[in-house]
């Protein structure tokens, strides 16, 4: 066989060797399967993150190679539908773009961001035909740590869930006596006295991106960004309850569990209080006020 596929016999006998040598990663292959079942949409980088918390010394290029041969690359990606836009002109007040990309920010409950996000899901009729129905998510987040602090889910992209977030994300942002920003799109809601007389009430002041700019609110569209690909992209719903609680549940994961590599490999819900490699020394916003 050797002399008809032309290969040398030393060939065949290194590779010999090789094949029946023991697999020494099998361990730190069972940790990877382990943190990817209950991390099902972890990258390789993070996993390596988990790894080096729990105390092994890894290289993430070898977890990269590993996770490759077991066939485990994150692929929970699908063709996103067309961005839902709240903006029906000028309807009401526009403010200055007060946050200018700057997204960097030193102490929590400082520069909030908001928007709303359509989903799709289907629902039979009396005729048995599954008909596509439509959830709106009304998100609030601290842009300090990509928290969500507060949120509403609704069936209509009407004002009142929208507020209804906001008076939860003022109540949990009273902590910050020295000056908030609430940053949003130009859509209708945001402009309208119902929402703006809440942030002058209060004493905070108001920012909007330019007109069809969504870079302007780049926090915003990156959580979004994760949240359809993560449990939303390639999934069907039936029910508007089933797909409000994936959503509700994936929140809760987002902010307490599911680590973020600009904040050293924590979750939202704590900032790190050391260097990128000191990870598990934290602090939390506690300590800023």
């Amino acid at each position: 066989m050797l002399k008809y596929f032309n290969l040398p016999k030393s060939t065949y006998m290194y590779w010999q060797k090789r094949l029946n040598r023991p697999n020494k990663d099998i361990e730190i292959e069972n940790k990877i399967l382990k943190i990817r079942k209950e991390n099902p949409n972890y990258g390789y980088r993070r996993i390596t993150a988990i790894l080096k918390r729990s105390g092994l010394i890894i290289n993430k290029k070898k977890v990269q190679r590993l996770a490759q041969n077991l066939k485990i690359q994150v692929k929970s990606y699908s063709r996103k539908s067309r961005k839902y836009s709240s903006y029906k002109g000028q309807v009401g007040k526009i403010s200055d773009n007060k946050i200018k990309r700057n997204f960097k920010v030193e102490k929590p409950y400082t520069q909030i961001t908001t928007d709303t996000t359509e989903f799709k899901y289907f629902e039979k009729d009396k005729t048995g035909t599954y008909q596509i129905k439509k959830l709106y998510l009304n998100p609030y987040l601290d842009m300090y740590n990509s928290e969500i602090l507060s949120y509403e889910i609704s069936k209509q992209p009407t004002i009142e869930p929208i507020l209804k977030a906001l008076d939860r994300a003022i109540n949990v942002t009273n902590k910050n006596t020295e000056g908030r920003i609430f940053h949003s799109d130009q859509g209708w809601a945001y402009q309208i006295k119902q929402y703006t007389s809440k942030l002058e009430t209060n004493g905070i002041i108001q920012s909007m991106s330019r007109k069809g700019n969504c870079l302007d609110n780049s926090p915003m569209e990156n959580f979004f960004g994760i949240l359809k690909q993560e449990i939303y992209y390639g999934q069907k719903f039936y029910s508007y309850e089933h797909l409000k609680q994936t959503i509700e549940d994936f929140i809760k994961y987002y902010n307490e569990e599911r680590i973020k590599e600009k904040l050293g490999y924590l979750s939202p819900s704590i900032k790190i209080s050391a260097p990128m490699g000191r990870i598990g020394q934290k602090k939390t916003r506690d300590k800023y006020f």
